[in-house]
């Protein structure tokens, strides 16, 4: 099973730029969909952006869609979460999550219940 390591996280200020990224360990890491997500205190983890294995389809909720980008390196066995424009809503945790199911190349995994395994999680926050 694979194994995962967030980083990059920390404190930026409102309009600022961090990029997560998400070390997976296992030579299988291309058979894998990927997702990242985020939970904030008192608040239940929500889907943030995914990736299909084949890296060709990805999908975002409408609070981040075009300032959030997830991509994956294969050679580097690592996702990347790049994100733009922050704002004090986006502060919170952020969890990168992985599955291993089966089915097309080009799905996107939205729910968390699709996940089977997660990482620590890395705190991002973002000052007004």
């Amino acid at each position: 099973q694979v194994q995962l390591v967030e980083s990059g996280g920390g404190l930026v200020q409102t309009g600022g730029s961090l990029r997560l990224s998400c070390a997976a360990s296992g030579r299988t890491f291309s058979t894998y969909r990927m997702g990242w997500f985020r939970q904030a205190p008192g608040k239940e983890r929500e889907f943030v952006a995914g990736i299909s294995r084949s890296g060709t389809s990805t999908s975002y909720p409408d609070s981040v869609k075009g300032r959030f980008a997830i991509s994956r390196e294969r050679a580097k066995n690592t996702v990347y979460l790049q994100m733009n424009s922050l704002k004090p809503e986006d502060t919170a945790v952020y969890y990168c999550a992985a599955d291993k199911g089966l089915g097309p190349t080009t799905t996107v995994v939205v729910s968390a219940g699709g996940y089977d395994t997660w990482g620590q999680g890395t705190q991002v926050t973002v000052s007004s």
